[in-house]
């Protein structure tokens, strides 16, 4: 005190003055010195009251809405009753007028494109503007299913049904083998997005019920296709060299493979397949289950009411009414009749309903099946290829498998697993490291409700499985929509993609009529749903075709293909199970291009949003102390609003006090992530 008093002598130079009034003065400074550091001292502890402290929960205690709102929600087609939960619905847009009772199918990106397939051909939507999305071309171009991709400015469609043409005619084709059929791929430029230019196609035998485009680093002359066709196989005289006999029997069978077409970049036009890969060999029957309970009554009412049952890839179906008047009008038209259909045409649809469908939407002639048995899958469904680990996933029929691709022309298989309780592995998907892999079970093929309160949750689920060292897949578990569906409403595991929040894998999945979900599956055995969207059946009485065909994340919003209504657009909304700092940290992920077999490594530029974002992980996953993790919160809302030398200080200093921490923590890891991010934007 007194060398306070001594420098306030010397500052003021009243060292002759009285010294009681020197005194007072002295007080009334000290006092004012006091009082403005109180008054710091509130604005401090202000400032670290403003600073956000995010609500966060551990994924062991997700407390969804109870009772579940998506139960019992009201039908309609666009105007159906909704349940919605941590998203936020952007925009609904319905299709043009040649698209509005076509199938949506996929979906590609390309920039501020979204470009969706349709059993009419496809659309493109511009959706910079992501709360109005406008339409740019509609592309009349039929063929089943019209699964596109996108390469730069080439875009990709498949085509597998009877009925698409060369020319992109809406007229079909009537005859059993035509040289005017389109059964593989069509290839556009699309360099001019507005004006798509049809510049090629490469037929191939079973056609194209999907496929997948390989970017290989090593050739920037080509981009590959990987082709799975489904299909029965075309006869010889539509197209040369097309055969259905047994391997053994014929090397060049078009059965047990898939197409590898190469595509040169600046000659689209010479598109041709270039290896025909069996990655089948030697895999024998997969176990299978029989029908739900659930299948088992619907069908026996289905009978007793007089409706079309068929037996579909070898198991009893329901045939939806208008399949069934379109098919009949097919019979009346076969006879040379017209008006409507007769008993006697009745008669003959039921007796052959079966063989029509497959035939229509493809299946496998009586050949093939004795072929197939006690064999095999002989074609992929979906294959997911992740260029950046060398790897891809193939959903073939009864298996999963995985293919190494480091000489994108000549995949090979490394693994295969099977599953008594999957029916038909459907597509694939990658956690951002490749150290998990999660297979869809399509079961009853996208047509039918798997997801009613009587099915099984195994069935028409997702396995989950980790991938070790020597690539060797390891089942952990299952994960279904956990909200039950009715009986009008198709519903079963469908496509989707990781959403790129860092340092957790979570994935937004279509599940057709059952809506979407997005879910947590970073523990691979215990897969937790977070948010979710659904719609009420189109129709409460009987069954029509809809739901989410697939639904991606593309450069922060969710884009949903919904089968009958159009495009929906979400955004995700904070909660405790994803906090709007993870969420921030994912919308920095952006990409030029996106397809929907193709999967892109994550990668996170250092950001404060990156940072905040695992500090947020840490208090869920409790690798730090709330001290620590409140401190952490203040040093880094203090250096974001600094610059230069004093950010780079505040930085470093946090940094340094982190990594004391990480070999304390139970996160070690994630804490070094941390502070690797917080030198990284020191560094800047």
């Amino acid at each position: 005190m007194n060398s306070l008093y001594n420098r306030f002598i010397s500052v003021t130079g009243l060292a002759g003055a009285n010294k009681r009034w020197l005194g007072l003065l002295f007080i009334v400074a000290l006092f004012g010195t006091y009082a403005c550091s109180s008054s710091s001292s509130v604005t401090e502890n202000q400032q670290e009251q403003s600073i956000e402290t995010p609500n966060i929960k551990s994924l062991d205690n997700v407390t969804p809405p109870s009772p579940d709102p998506r139960v019992g929600l009201k039908a309609g087609l666009f105007d159906a009753e909704e349940a919605i939960w941590n998203l936020e619905m952007l925009s609904t847009t319905p299709p043009p007028k040649d698209f509005i009772g076509s199938t949506n199918s996929d979906l590609a990106f390309k920039g501020n494109y979204a470009i969706q397939g349709n059993y009419n051909g496809f659309m493109v939507w511009d959706i910079s503007n992501p709360s109005n999305p406008s339409l740019v071309v509609d592309f009349l171009c039929p063929a089943s299913q019209s699964d596109v991709s996108v390469y730069g400015d080439l875009l990709f469609v498949s085509g597998e049904g009877l009925g698409g043409r060369l020319d992109c005619g809406t007229e079909g084709v009537d005859k059993k083998a035509s040289d005017e059929r389109l059964r593989g791929i069509r290839i556009f430029d699309i360099s001019d997005i507005e004006n798509p230019e049809y510049v090629s196609n490469v037929q191939t035998c079973r056609g194209s019920h999907t496929h997948s485009v390989l970017d290989d680093p090593q050739d920037d002359e080509n981009v590959y296709v990987y082709v799975s066709g489904s299909a029965p196989v075309r006869p010889d005289e539509e197209l040369p060299g097309c055969s259905s006999a047994p391997p053994s029997e014929d090397p060049n069978s078009a059965l047990f493979r898939i197409e590898v077409i190469q595509v040169p970049l600046d000659n689209p036009e010479n598109a041709k397949i270039v290896n025909s890969p069996r990655i089948f060999k030697d895999l024998t029957e997969a176990p299978t289950h029989g029908m739900s309970p659930a299948d088992k009554e619907q069908i026996e009412k289905a009978k007793e009411e007089g409706a079309f049952v068929a037996e579909i890839f070898g198991q009893p179906r329901i045939i939806p009414d208008r399949y069934v008047q379109q098919m009949l009008a097919q019979v009346v038209k076969q006879r040379g009749g017209t008006g409507e259909p007769t008993a006697q045409d009745s008669a003959m649809l039921r007796e052959n309903i079966g063989k029509m469908i497959e035939e229509r939407f493809g299946g496998n002639d009586d050949e093939e099946e004795d072929l197939m048995a006690n064999r095999g899958p002989n074609q992929c469904h979906d294959i997911t290829l992740y260029p950046e680990i060398g790897l891809a996933g193939g959903a073939c029929e009864g298996y999963g498998l995985l293919l190494n691709i480091e000489d994108p022309a000549n995949p090979k298989r490394v693994d295969a697993v099977a599953d008594s309780n999957f029916a038909y592995w459907h597509s694939a998907t990658f956690n951002n490291e490749g150290d998990q892999v999660l297979f869809t079970d399509e079961w009853g093929g996208g047509t039918q409700p798997k997801c009613r309160e009587k099915d099984p949750m195994e069935w028409g689920a997702n396995a989950i499985f980790t991938i070790d060292e020597n690539n060797e897949m390891d089942f952990q578990s299952y994960y279904k929509l956990p909200a039950p569906q009715t009986p009008q409403e198709n519903c079963v595991a469908h496509n989707g993609s990781l959403i790129p929040v860092p340092d957790r894998d979570i994935m937004v999945q279509s599940w057709y009529q059952g809506g979407i979900s997005i879910f947590d599956w970073t523990d691979p055995n215990n897969p937790v749903e977070i948010a979710y969207h659904d719609r009420g059946p189109i129709d409460s009485t009987r069954f029509q075709m809809g739901g989410s065909w697939s639904v991606y994340w593309y450069n922060g919003v969710i884009v949903n293909s919904e089968i009958a209504r159009g495009l929906d657009i979400f955004k995700l909304e904070p909660s405790p199970y994803l906090t709007k700092n993870e969420i921030a940290a994912a919308n920095t992920v952006t990409f030029e291009q996106l397809n929907p077999q193709g999967q892109p490594k994550y990668d996170w530029p250092a950001t404060f949003a990156l940072a905040k974002a695992y500090v947020d992980q840490l208090e869920r996953g409790e690798g730090l102390s709330m001290d620590q993790i409140t401190n952490a919160r203040k040093q880094l809302a203090t250096a974001e609003k600094a610059s230069g030398a004093k950010q780079q200080k505040i930085l470093n200093g946090l940094a340094d006090d982190m990594d004391s921490q990480a070999s304390r923590s139970s996160q070690t890891a994630k804490v070094n992530k941390l502070v690797d991010t917080l030198q990284k934007l020191a560094a800047k």
